[in-house]
């Protein structure tokens, strides 16, 4: 079992925690993952450490509300405990030297280029960071990138908080300012989003990261249902990636391969829904 040390909402549907885990923090690299279960018949879900205190032996979990477990899990709090969290997993991300990287994430991708941006930071590499939402609510972890970033651009789709407009309009802007030429970009985030950063750079031939964690399932191979097609090649994202190079990923059988399981979640999000509207309904009886 895993305790959970800390936890506090980042948003309506988004939760951060900091979960014990020794073993777990003292290999973890930037950009790997760990499978969380939340009890013996749970369903395993893949998510990436955001940070970790290899002294204190913690790790940092950012979790969206958009499935059963995941919404379980956001139902948790400090004292409540985990029952597996296996990790890490996945290939570290490569950091490269260069002048300029910038890191842009979309949603809760932010908690995979955090790490990134520190990592980058502490390689000499300056580090221009783009956090997006649709609204102010959605952009998280701004402040914590402020400290390992150069510099921090957030972005709405509504213009309710800084730059209005998506966060491939912002790197836009970016690749056309030449004070400051960029050497590589990071993305992390929903899969068209990802898609559009790959498009924009492949344009000016700037070397593209993008993180495949959204497709991934059990997080060891055996399922094969990560499976996506980079460079004509067949990969797993779990463990030949999570990150692979953007321009070479064909994203339309990705966006397809998202839908495999799309009926199976739907039944499993209306089962919970079910129980837990049985649920308030014995409470209100009860008085």
């Amino acid at each position: 079992m895993f305790s959970i040390l800390d936890a506090k909402k980042l948003a309506s549907d988004v939760k951060w925690f900091k979960i014990e885990a020794p073993l777990v923090a003292k290999h973890r690299q930037p950009g790997q993952f760990v499978i969380i279960r939340l009890d013996e018949t749970g369903e395993r879900i893949p998510l990436t450490i955001a940070n970790c205190d290899k002294k204190a032996g913690t790790i940092e979990l950012i979790v969206k509300a958009i499935g059963a477990t995941t919404m379980r899990m956001c139902r948790k709090g400090a004292g409540d405990f985990i029952r597996d969290v296996m990790g890490p997993l996945g290939r570290p991300t490569e950091i490269l030297q260069v002048k300029h990287a910038v890191v842009v994430g979309g949603g809760v991708g932010t908690a995979v280029i955090y790490p990134l941006a520190q990592a980058l930071r502490e390689a000499g590499v300056y580090v221009s960071a783009i956090t997006g939402g649709r609204t102010r609510e959605l952009v998280v972890l701004e402040k914590e990138l402020a400290r390992v970033s150069d510099a921090v651009y957030a972005t709405t789709d509504d213009g309710s908080y800084g730059f209005k407009g998506t966060v491939a309009d912002k790197l836009t802007e970016l690749l056309e300012d030449q004070r400051r030429p960029i050497g590589v970009v990071y993305a992390a985030g929903p899969v068209p989003m990802m898609r559009a950063i790959a498009e924009l750079t492949r344009e000016k031939g700037i070397k593209t990261i993008v993180s495949l964690n959204p497709i991934m399932v059990d997080g060891t191979g055996m399922c094969g249902g990560c499976r996506v097609t980079v460079g004509g090649q067949a990969k797993f994202a779990c463990v030949d990636g999570p990150e692979f190079d953007g321009h070479q990923v064909d994203f339309e059988q990705l966006a397809d391969r998202l839908t495999a399981y799309r009926q199976q979640e739907k039944r499993a999000l209306d089962k919970f829904t079910e129980h837990e509207c049985r649920l308030e309904a014995q409470r209100v009886a009860g008085g």
